[in-house]
C-alpha cells in the first residue's frame, strides 16, 4: 500500500508585542550610538520591551491570534512547540504553560532552546511528514530585554521582546527540501551565558 506524502502548510499566524519600546534615540542615552548608526547597520528603528508581559503571556497572546486566523480551536492542536531562550521557568516548559492557558488538552508540548532560529527549524514539518500530527502550533517568544547588556552597543541594539506564532496544518503534497546549517565553531560571535 502506497503511503500518501504529507506536508505542513501555514494555515494561521499571529503575533504580539508589548506596548512599551525603546527607539534608537532612547538607546543613545545608554550607549554611544545614534539613530543613523543603528539603522545603517541593522535597519532596526525600535525594539519593544516587556514591562508586565512575560515570555509565557506573550506566547499565549500570539497563539490565540494564530488560532483565530487558522479558524481552529485549541483542542484541535496535536503539538505545541515553543522556541525560546528566556523561559519564565525551566520546568514546566513554556509550551506546557501555553497549553494550560489555551486549554489545548490534546497537544503534546515541548520547548526548543534555539532562540529565534528555532521558530524556523523544520520540526513541525518533520512530525507532519512522519504522519504523527495534523495540527501544530509553533511559537517563538522572547523577553530578551531581561538578559541584554544595555551598555554593550554591539548587542543591545539588536534585541527586544515579543512573540510570533504559526499554526501548521497537514495536507497532501510534496515536501520541498529545506536547508539548515549550524556552525558551533562560530558560537562566540553572539553568545549569552545562562542566568
Amino acid at each position: 500500500m502506497e503511503r500518501t506524502t504529507m506536508r505542513g502548510r501555514i494555515c494561521g499566524t499571529g503575533s504580539y508585542i508589548p506596548e512599551h519600546y525603546y527607539d534608537n534615540n532612547d538607546l543613545a542615552k545608554f550607549v554611544e550610538t545614534n539613530d543613523e548608526w543603528i539603522r545603517e547597520r541593522t535597519g532596526i528603528v525600535r525594539r519593544h520591551i516587556a514591562e508586565e508581559d512575560t515570555t509565557v503571556s506573550m506566547a499565549i497572546k500570539a497563539a490565540k491570534n494564530a488560532l483565530t486566523d487558522a479558524k481552529l480551536n485549541a483542542d484541535d492542536l496535536d503539538l505545541i512547540l515553543v522556541s525560546t531562550i528566556t523561559p519564565n521557568t525551566v520546568i514546566p516548559s513554556t509550551a506546557c504553560e501555553v497549553q494550560k492557558e489555551l486549554g489545548a488538552v490534546n497537544a503534546t508540548c515541548f520547548d526548543i532552546s534555539a532562540a529565534c532560529s528555532g521558530f524556523a527549524y523544520n520540526t513541525a514539518q518533520a512530525y507532519i511528514a512522519a504522519g504523527m500530527y495534523q495540527n501544530i502550533l509553533v511559537i517563538g517568544s522572547e523577553t530578551l530585554s531581561g538578559i541584554v547588556n544595555w551598555k554593550d552597543r554591539g548587542s543591545c541594539i539588536l534585541f527586544g521582546d515579543g512573540a510570533g506564532a504559526a499554526v501548521i496544518c497537514a495536507e497532501e503534497g510534496e515536501i520541498f527540501p529545506a536547508v539548515t546549517h549550524s556552525d558551533g565553531a562560530k558560537g562566540q560571535v553572539l553568545a549569552c551565558e545562562s542566568r
